[in-house]
């Protein structure tokens, strides 16, 4: 067999919604673009939503709508993709690295409380592989540190606290006692890249909690200006009759979805509930056939919370990183695509250059020491599944049981 690690699910239904948009003379940010967002804000119970071109332009643009630059600092974990902590450099404020749990991905959330100053504008949880954060433990420390909050403009003022923006790249259609992520941290950012659950090629999305004493419009405007060179008005606006007049507000950033894009988004919607039952199928399987030997996995559906099943992590107890890279060879030689997530961004040389060194942080490496992701998609068939079952555990007993 041939298994691939996550290839878009992608149907006549998108090829469809594509050639339309394709027909349409219209293929920029659009009607269909718009279409997204409300079937989006639908689909996450929140209010207001802007659909951009990757998950790291929304949270880029969140931080710039929330006035995040020199001086501030942003709290996130040293156990994600770089892309959660890009951004803080982009917007000049001061990255500030957490150590993961020494049994779980999320945030030391001690350490958290420990790192929190006056300086402390933004924390970023990330719902890794999909599995949501601690959210009320998260809001329980931020408001326990009010009394060191310095806002620097209205919109913090609003807030008077610590805010909390998620990196919910991977996450979309994750819930927590029946409530979708997207309306539970004040802000969120969701990646709609090739390899996600849900797919629009390349783009994402940025949410937010309604909150008194803020204007949705308000916001949605000022991502559209951040988005679109500051223009005054999108493409969309100026064929109305006599509406080509147009201002340039800021000098800012061109990061906007396309209507040819969102139209894989408007069929991939329409099919959501039954891709993520099939993810949620595929890991039962999986948890059933690997937990009983020993290999450590994720709990994606536990504690009210309830998984968007994006990745599934193992992790084979005692081996070292070669014994692990070997396990990952030998898949691939039997046709099985796997992956690691993710390498701790202490370990990358971007985060060296920026001060960061591992040591700080042993949990986050002995988490990715060991750490091997199985193919989870829902291209699997059921005969894919138990093959990529009966070869991991074929090829991992021998580590488990010397």
């Amino acid at each position: 067999m041939n298994i691939p690690f996550s290839p878009p699910d992608i149907t006549e239904e998108e090829i469809n919604e594509v050639v339309d948009a394709l027909k349409s003379g219209w293929i920029t940010t659009g009607p269909k673009t718009k279409k997204l967002e409300k079937e989006v804000l639908k689909f996450t119970g929140t209010n207001r939503a802007v659909c951009l071109n990757s998950q790291t332009a929304a949270a880029e643009l969140t931080l710039r709508v929330l006035g995040i630059g020199v001086g501030d600092e942003v709290i996130t974990s040293a156990y994600t993709y770089t892309a959660t902590a890009s951004v803080v450099n982009h917007v000049g404020a001061k990255l500030i690295l957490i150590d993961t749990q020494e049994n779980s991905l999320e945030m030391d959330y001690v350490k958290l409380a420990e790192a929190i100053n006056e300086k402390t504008k933004v924390i970023i949880p990330v719902d890794l592989a999909g599995i949501p954060c601690d959210y009320e433990r998260i809001f329980d420390i931020v408001n326990s540190k009010r009394d060191l909050f310095k806002a620097n403009n209205k919109i913090q003022e609003n807030f008077n606290r610590i805010i909390v923006m998620a990196d919910t790249a991977h996450a979309f259609g994750a819930e927590i006692n029946g409530k979708k992520v997207g309306s539970i941290a004040d802000f969120s950012n969701f990646s709609f890249h090739a390899v996600k659950n849900f797919t629009t090629a390349e783009g994402g999305l940025a949410t937010w909690k309604d909150r008194d004493g803020l204007d949705n419009e308000e916001l949605y405007k000022k991502y559209q200006l951040l988005s679109l060179h500051g223009q005054s008005k999108d493409a969309l606006s100026k064929t109305k009759l006599g509406s080509w007049e147009y201002d340039v507000i800021g000098p800012w950033f061109k990061c906007n979805m396309t209507d040819v894009l969102a139209s894989i988004g408007l069929a991939q919607i329409k099919r959501y509930e039954k891709l993520l039952k099939r993810r949620e199928d595929i890991i039962k399987k999986y948890d059933q056939a690997f937990r009983p030997l020993g290999i450590k996995t994720l709990d994606h559906f536990a504690n009210g919370y309830k998984s968007s099943g994006h990745l599934y992590l193992t992790r084979i107890p005692n081996i070292n990183g070669d014994e692990r890279n070997k396990i990952i060879e030998e898949m691939a030689k039997r046709g099985i695509a796997c992956n690691v997530h993710y390498k701790p961004l202490p370990l990358l040389t971007a985060y060296k250059n920026l001060g960061f060194d591992i040591k700080d942080y042993p949990n986050a490496y002995n988490h990715f020491v060991n750490e091997v992701t199985l193919p989870l998609h829902t291209k699997l068939s059921d005969k894919e599944v138990d093959y990529v079952i009966e070869n991991y555990i074929d090829i991992v007993t021998d580590y488990i049981i010397r």
